[in-house]
């Protein structure tokens, strides 16, 4: 279908709250001010691995100004079975401590500075433990138990029930063996992406709790999704009454939804003061306890027919939980489901799974979720296919990646079938204007030679169904004077979202983009909405707001039927006017259709979670690699999508770039945690010792942003931003491959890793 042209969607519009940002008055968690606001601070386990056998607090329970402090022993008797994790396999606060950074006590006291003082005068026995920090030390028999209940050995429960839905933990499909009996190339291998990068948000995850008479929590929190947060909560705290409000969030990128350490410590003492309690993570506290990305390991088995299409995949993905996480049994089914997209013709799957706990960080929501962890180990592995049949990486992907009428197994164990999804024209695309034809040497072969210097070029490809994920709801209601408020619990945390859907209620209105106000993102005034994540905002938000608008624009017209006389499908708006099509002399105010004191009109919109349209990213990369240092650098890279229809153009650009690094691409190169072997602590916790890109050190990046117009919904647009970094990694793996002359993937690809790759070290 051709392009529309709009009054507001597909142009720059000045975001809502642009002003507010720039000049620093806009407010987040942490400027807000409560009356008899209270500090807290935790005390955190030193060893990796350890039982507390005494704990005395009575000399920080002495120090003027403290208010509570909350251990494992005198935690409230309605509050013990709060849980963390999930399952909920142990107590927020426990006798057996499974990380360094693990919560041993909690104080709350007039200031921060008390709050540390008293931390420090608390005195600890610990026995120390066996630290298990490796998959294969958690999963050897013969190594303690982290967690006594979990069975089998140090394995957590993946096939949950949440939210009502059973998650895909598991992929079967078609016949394995016969298809690898059919199969022209079939390639065996291990692989890992095993880095545990932090996402590193410029705002450190915070909260502000209070906690009524009647035990009614109000949480502040620097999440992306109030509801989501809340819905967290409830599972693991069963029998809780909560709101949570959300203001600016200063990003996230996926990694601050639940907060669930910080926000349960909060809840616990706003529990016990009933005052409210600040608790704010400093940047290196940030790196130190706040969720990682998963880390996983995979063992498998790929074959590849005579027509270039992969016919079987068959293997084992290991992930590695750190001390508990609450979101993998998602993780493995949206990773599980990514992967059958970038192979989408094969029909024979025998996927398992095994979720271990070990003693460093919990691990929790990052962007990419689950399908950047097994593409990012999985892809190289299935390029030794491409590499073993001579087919050129540009043709390989473009036919194996997923298009209409193809079928897939999603995170909810249904059988989907793609819809209008055509993504091969924007591949090309941007594979064009990156220069591929001209740079592509073949497998294995750099692209050019200068000196001690070689270049290799890279791709790869990502898509994500969660653009259609869980449900949402939304209000619109109007009021006579031209004006509309859009009431959805959209968190801003940097994407431009609110802005976005604002515009497109402004458009489905035909009102001054001024005209349309949201309100504020929380639970206690907002229908249902799930959050911003996987991509969804653009489909599923957005749908349910436009739905309400045209529910209200509906309402309106038919009232102003009665006023003018003529019926409703002969009516229009604009500007808040209403207008006879034919005739627009004849016309009223929108107070000409509401009663004489301003009766309001509101109009209501939902979105049901559907996975039938995935989206869409190809990353092509070129590197160079220093034969003498084995520095490896990106110098050149280009990213091409279709999202169907562009809201925010500038918005969009901002995706792109914005989705690069941040535990994104960069993890191919240098983002990554090092843990002491000895201690389990993570010492790259400060902002020099984790490496990651500056923007001063940004490479060059083109983007092909193709709009196809797809009919999935009013302004045929598809959301992007989550998956803009995803193929990175493994694209950066097949650049150095190429640069190098033989196959690499080591991630992150460090000096040292390449020099021993090249048999220098």
């Amino acid at each position: 279908m051709s392009k529309k042209e709009y009054r507001y969607v597909g142009k720059n519009t000045p975001r809502k709250d642009a002003r507010g940002i720039v000049t620093g008055s806009a407010e987040f968690i942490d400027d807000h001010k409560f009356n008899n606001m209270l500090h807290a601070c935790s005390l955190k386990s030193p060893h990796a691995h350890a039982r507390i056998l005494s704990i005395d607090t009575s000399d920080a329970e002495k120090l003027p100004g403290v208010h509570a402090v909350i251990t494992h022993k005198n935690i409230p008797e309605h509050c013990r079975d709060w849980k963390i994790g999930m399952p909920g396999f142990r107590g927020i606060l426990d006798e057996t401590v499974a990380f360094v950074g693990d919560g041993v006590a909690l104080v709350a006291a007039e200031t921060k500075e008390i709050a540390e003082t008293a931390c420090e005068l608390i005195k600890v026995e610990y026995e120390v433990l066996p630290a298990l920090l490796t998959m294969e030390e958690a999963l050897d028999p013969s190594s303690v138990k982290i967690y006594p209940q979990l069975k089998p050995h140090n394995e957590i429960p993946k096939d949950i029930e949440f939210a009502g839905e059973q998650f895909m933990c598991d992929l079967y499909r078609g016949d394995v063996e016969k298809a690898f009996e059919e199969s022209v190339y079939i390639v065996e291998d291990e692989a890992e992406y095993n880095s545990l990068p932090s996402p590193m948000a410029a705002e450190p995850p915070g909260v502000v709790v209070n906690c009524d008479e009647n035990n009614h929590f109000e949480v502040w929190a620097t999440s992306q999704g109030g509801y989501y947060l809340r819905m967290m909560c409830g599972f693991r705290m069963p029998n809780v009454d909560m709101d949570v409000y959300t203001l600016n969030t200063g990003g996230s990128f996926g990694n601050k939804q639940s907060l669930q350490s910080t926000v349960s410590y909060a809840m616990l003492l706003a529990n016990v003061t009933h005052r409210p309690v600040k608790l704010f993570l400093t940047k290196a506290e940030q790196l130190l306890v706040h969720d990682l990305r998963l880390g996983n390991k995979i063992k498998v088995k790929v074959g590849l027919d005579k027509d270039g299409f992969v016919n079987a995949v068959k293997g084992q993905w290991l992930v590695d939980s750190g001390a508990w996480s609450d979101v993998h049994h998602v993780q493995l089914g949206v990773g599980l489901g990514e992967m059958q997209l970038a192979l989408c013709k094969c029909k024979n799957w025998d996927m398992t799974s095994h979720v271990v706990v070990t003693n460093h960080d919990p691990t929790g929501c990052v962007r990419g979720f689950g399908g950047q962890e097994l593409k990012a180990a999985l892809l190289p592995t299935v390029n030794k296919l491409a590499e073993k049949a001579n087919i050129n990486p540009l043709d390989f992907y473009s036919k194996n990646f997923c298009s209409s009428g193809d079928e897939y197994v999603w995170r909810d164990r249904h059988l989907w079938t793609a819809f209008e999804t055509e993504y091969e024209l924007a591949m090309r695309t941007a594979a064009k204007k990156f220069n591929w034809d001209e740079k592509w040497k073949g497998w294995n072969v750099p692209t050019r030679v200068e000196g001690n210097k070689v270049y290799g070029v890279g791709l790869a490809v990502h898509g994500n169904a969660d653009v259609g994920e869980d449900n949402s709801e939304a209000y619109v209601r109007l009021d006579g004077t031209g004006h509309a408020v859009l009431h959805c619990a959209i968190t801003e945390s940097g994407m431009g979202q609110r802005n976005n859907s604002a515009k497109m209620v402004a458009e489905v209105l035909n009102i001054p983009f001024e005209n349309v106000k949201i309100t504020p993102g929380n639970t206690a005034v907002n229908p249902w909405e799930f959050g911003l994540a996987g991509s969804r905002g653009t489909l599923t938000t957005a749908t349910a707001c436009v739905r309400a608008a045209e529910d209200a624009r509906r309402q309106l017209l038919e009232l102003m039927s009665d006023v003018l006389k003529f019926p409703a499908e002969e009516l229009d708006t604009k500007d808040g006017m209403v207008f006879v099509k034919d005739n627009p002399e004849i016309n009223c105010p929108w107070i000409a259709a509401m009663q004489p004191f301003g009766t309001d009109i509101t109009g209501h919109g939902q979105w049901t979670a559907a996975y039938s349209h995935p989206n869409f990213c190809s990353l092509f990369v070129e590197v160079e690699v220093d034969l003498e240092t084995g520095v490896v650098k990106l110098v050149d890279l280009t990213g091409g999508t279709d999202v169907g229809q562009i809201i925010d153009p500038k918005t969009l650009e901002m995706q792109f770039q914005g989705g690069f690094g941040s535990a994104g691409t960069d993890t191919a190169i240098n983002e990554e945690h090092i843990i002491d072997d000895n201690t389990g602590r993570i010492v790259t916790h400060n902002m020099i010792d984790y490496k990651w890109r500056t923007f001063n050190d940004f490479p060059p990046f083109e983007q092909v942003i193709l709009e196809g117009q797809p009919d999935i919904s009013k302004f045929r647009a598809v959301g992007f931003g989550e998956i803009a970094g995803s193929p990175g990694p493994s694209a950066i793996m097949m650049a150095i491959s190429n640069a190098i002359g033989k196959h690499f993937c080591q991630y992150p690809a460090t000096p040292d890793t390449v020099l021993k790759a090249l048999g220098k070290c």
